[in-house]
């Protein structure tokens, strides 16, 4: 069975109704991103960064994956699938994929603020419970923190991501503008000869060269994606 990794952006989840950095008028315009989204920011106020994350999550409750993250899923059937995303929601595993490796934090996940990747500090939240109090505390007794890799701090997660694009038989780019790094960056560690394919209704600028683009939106694009993908199986 062949192996497809996919990287997913802000772009997958657009169609789902969660908002994203890029959404005019999502909670994201509301507050300067240095100020919810960085690490300086969570120093300076800590409950106005947890009520930030509080107002997503309501969001992310509502929200349900789309087609494009449902067809996503579906390809398990076909390919050893691995899931590198750049978003911080959990519409991937709610549509069914297996194996998601998350670059950015999990929003519906909860830790310590003084040791963030601490296995016995994280806590899932649920859809009945998923506000972080005022003062709240974390197992360790530190003020308890979205799982979320803030701007200033480090992707723990890239090594890992980059180890799979570089063994992947077939990598997709999914609703990416492939701005952010490390994320981008992993588009260099496709082997050569891999076919690439890149799904965005907007043009995507990137010195790689063999790219198929798909201009489309990711459930259209995943539509798409997926007769060439299956029919090239058969």
């Amino acid at each position: 069975m062949k192996k497809l990794v996919v990287l997913t952006g802000a772009g997958m989840s657009a169609e789902s109704g969660f908002s994203t950095f890029r959404d005019a008028g999502g909670l994201w315009e509301k507050y300067p991103v240095e100020q919810v989204a960085s690490h300086d920011g969570w120093l300076a106020d800590p409950e106005l960064v947890n009520r930030f994350y509080n107002g997503l999550r309501r969001q992310l409750i509502e929200a349900r994956p789309n087609r494009g993250h449902e067809l996503l899923a579906a390809l398990e059937q076909h390919f050893e699938v691995t899931v590198v995303t750049q978003n911080v929601d959990n519409l991937h595993e709610r549509a069914g994929s297996s194996r998601v490796i998350h670059l950015h934090g999990e929003l519906m996940k909860v830790t310590s603020s003084r040791d963030v990747d601490n296995p016995h500090c994280i806590e899932e939240l649920s859809a009945d419970n998923y506000e972080v109090q005022p003062g709240q505390k974390a197992k360790d007794g530190s003020l308890m923190r979205p799982y979320i890799v803030f701007f200033q701090e480090a992707v723990p997660m890239i090594e890992t991501a980059a180890r799979e694009v570089s063994s992947a038989d077939i990598f997709v780019v999914i609703g990416s503008s492939l701005q952010v790094y490390p994320a981008a960056g992993l588009l260099h560690y496709v082997r050569p000869g891999v076919p690439v394919y890149l799904i965005d209704p907007q043009p995507v600028s990137t010195s790689v060269e063999g790219i198929t683009f798909l201009r489309k939106k990711a459930s259209e694009g995943m539509e798409e994606l997926t007769q060439l993908l299956c029919g090239r199986q058969e």
